[in-house]
């Protein structure tokens, strides 16, 4: 047995956690760039504090999902204002790019020569600045991943920075931040979660640790995730924000799968959240990788893992593999989780995106290979 193991340098996880970043920010640099979401306001209480601890910031504003133009113009302002740090607070998209800014501020040339799939993917050379990541939602497990996804709207994909530098050097998870989440978001992002704790569990990749942060996360996601999206419960924010955070650390070390594989190309092409993408595509691609491992590969090690999975969501010892699938479809009718046609997905797009999701790093991770025809009835029963 071999595997490799890693994460952000700190990780500090608990209500009113937030009220520590300013002093350790302060031991890291002097001026800091604060990426925040599209409503800037939300991050006062942090900017308050950064300034009392007499740290300099700047802000910016990452209003949709990062694209490599966006990432590229923060970078160049970072820059011009001599920041030395880089503060991500908000989703995964502003942690996503907060993390590609501090990479970009220590290593020289273009943004696309780093990049997967249409770069030309160069290592970087040099360790990031330093970043602290602070998610005020429960989903992406953004802030201990060492990759960030970019979206290229001149090639229509998103795609992958990635690299050991990208881990941010303290991650501060504090469930109160998303206690105002409205239950859309709380929705798509918890099935992220879900997603994220399903893919690396049955992935090729699977390690002892992965595998133990996947069972704490699917326990509490599934007693947690629908009274979260019901109510403003305490108990089950917490819940979902560790779940989200053992989804994180799991795919970072064990990858993921079709889903993912499907959510590069999707989102590059629409105007698609990721974490709705992947609540749209989860039960369907459960589905189809089962009765692919039914009829293919009985006797791996993947089927017995949807079986667990299936005991662990549904709390019934005796469950078959496909109790979890019907689990899921279940929970994504009851938090109204619409298809893929919302978002502009037409029935002559699915060939092409077939196409380019066979192409995807995530999709090596699939626990079985999936067939053209197996991967487009995935896409047509999920739209």
């Amino acid at each position: 047995m071999r595997f490799e193991f890693a994460t952000a340098t700190r990780i500090l996880f608990g209500a009113g956690t937030l009220a520590e970043v300013a002093p350790l920010a302060r031991d890291m640099g002097r001026r800091a760039l604060v990426v925040t979401g599209s409503k800037p306001e939300r991050a006062t209480r942090l900017l308050e504090e950064l300034a009392s601890a007499k740290l300099e910031t700047l802000t910016f504003s990452v209003p949709h999902e990062p694209t490599t133009d966006l990432v590229q113009a923060a970078t160049g302002r970072a820059r011009e204002a001599g920041c030395d740090l880089v503060i991500g607070f908000g989703g995964g998209s502003v942690l996503d790019a907060g993390k590609a800014i501090a990479a970009l501020l220590t290593n020289e040339g273009d943004l696309i020569d780093y990049l997967e799939v249409i770069g030309k993917a160069k290592p970087l050379q040099q360790p990031a600045a330093p970043a602290i990541a602070i998610p005020t939602t429960a989903g992406t497990g953004a802030e201990v991943t060492r990759n960030s996804v970019l979206a290229s709207p001149a090639h229509q994909v998103k795609v992958s920075l990635r690299s050991r530098f990208l881990l941010p050097r303290l991650a501060v998870v504090d469930p109160e931040l998303t206690a105002a989440l409205p239950p859309a978001i709380t929705a798509s992002t918890g099935l992220d979660a879900l997603t994220q704790l399903l893919e690396p569990f049955v992935s090729h990749r699977a390690n002892p640790m992965t595998d133990a942060l996947c069972r704490e996360g699917l326990q509490r996601l599934a007693r947690s995730l629908r009274r979260a999206y019901e109510t403003p419960d305490v108990p089950a924010r917490e819940d979902m924000a560790l779940a989200s955070l053992c989804g994180g650390l799991a795919l970072a070390n064990a990858g993921l799968g079709a889903v993912h594989g499907f959510a590069a190309p999707l989102g590059g092409q629409f105007p698609a959240p990721h974490g709705a993408v992947c609540a749209a595509l989860l039960p369907h691609v459960m589905q189809v990788n089962v009765r692919a491992l039914r009829a293919r590969d009985r006797n791996g090690t993947a089927l017995p893992r949807y079986r667990e999975i299936s005991r662990s969501l549904t709390g019934n010892a005796s469950a078959d593999e496909t109790a979890g699938v019907v689990w899921v479809r279940e929970l994504c009718e009851a938090l109204h989780i619409p298809g893929l046609r919302a978002y502009g997905v037409k029935p002559e797009h699915l060939a092409g995106l077939v196409a380019n999701a066979s192409q995807a790093s995530s999709m090596k991770g699939n626990p079985i290979t999936l067939t053209r025809d197996e991967l487009l009835e995935i896409l047509q029963r999920a739209w």
